[in-house]
């Protein structure tokens, strides 16, 4: 049934599966790897060369513009013009067969301000991607207009007419400030900030359009094939075995799409959780220990599948 991929992969439940190609590039990690990973398989960013994406090299506004629009999968396509724009007619230093002339031709028909003395060239600084990509998201997101107070420590370097823009991504958790609250907006802005920044408003625009069905029908099914899974799964059972008779019950604190923290252990533990955990809510749990500190918390979730988490008791 396609509705019932709508609502949460059952996979996530087991861990048992993984999508998604092999990872070329040998010069990213981390959070970098999953953004530029996904990117890639998307045709939005391509590498230096086979095996380096050379996240430390700076950006062009081109490659911005070109990654902005194939990201939110900007075209022309409904546009009627009586004869094809080009981009020299809009642009004083971009020439009609650049490679990136399309893009440009592409991103001021949908809206997306850029200069028309451009330097397609120039290195982009960090507040002019900014405000670039809010553009595009705010068309795209269909954001609404708030009045926004963040303290950025640095605010007083950011060009004014940016500010918003910068605001708005931070508040949505886009972009986000250094160790010491600065944003850094004259800073040169490198290949890996920009994937995470594009991967970022990309997951965030995909969210907001993720229809909410409370199809009855679409909801029983889920629940029986999870009950099917539950049944077919020894570690399930054993832990309904050792667990399901427990009393203890523990509030779920914090509940995102990168961590989940519960009033029975002291740290937070790393994963997507949305969807199998609410915030605020009880739970049934088990809790237990180990040599050297070692702790563990097994926690069933909304389904009633069961969960376990180990770390290690923190040294006052």
């Amino acid at each position: 049934m396609k509705k019932l991929a709508a609502l949460i992969s059952t996979t996530m439940l087991f861990s048992s599966l993984s999508v998604g190609s092999v990872f070329a590039f040998t010069d990213v990690n981390g959070d970098q790897s999953t953004a530029i990973s996904m990117l890639q398989d998307r045709g939005i960013v391509n590498g230096v060369d086979a095996e380096h994406f050379a996240p430390k090299g700076k950006i062009s506004y081109a490659q911005s513009v070109q990654m902005i629009v194939k990201a939110f999968d900007y075209n022309l396509d409904l546009m009627k013009f009586e004869k094809p724009p080009i981009s020299s007619s809009l642009f004083t230093n971009i020439r009609d067969d650049a490679w990136y002339a399309e893009a440009f031709v592409i991103a001021h028909y949908n809206g997306l301000d850029i200069p028309e003395d451009v330097n397609p060239n120039a290195t982009m600084t960090r507040e002019q991607f900014a405000n670039l990509l809010d553009r595009a998201l705010e068309k795209k997101a269909n954001l609404p207009m708030i009045n926004l107070k963040l303290e950025i420590k640095d605010d007083s370097q950011i060009t004014p007419e940016l500010q918003g823009s910068i605001l708005r991504l931070v508040h949505y958790k886009i972009a986000v400030l250094d160790k010491d609250g600065n944003f850094n907006p004259k800073s040169e802005l490198t290949r890996g900030e920009s994937a995470i920044w594009l991967y970022n408003a990309i997951r965030f625009v995909e969210q907001r359009q993720t229809p909410v069905t409370t199809d009855q029908e679409t909801i029983q099914a889920l629940t029986n094939e999870i009950n099917m899974l539950k049944e077919e799964s020894t570690v399930q059972q054993v832990m309904e075995s050792n667990y399901g008779s427990s009393t203890q019950v523990t509030n779920v604190v914090t509940v995102t799409d990168t961590v989940l923290k519960v009033e029975a252990a002291p740290v937070s533990f790393e994963g997507n959780f949305k969807g199998l955990f609410t915030e605020g809510k009880s739970y049934p749990y088990y809790s237990d220990a180990a040599m050297g500190g070692q702790r563990g918390v097994t926690i069933k979730d909304n389904y009633g599948v069961w969960h376990s988490f180990g770390y290690k008791e923190p040294i006052s």
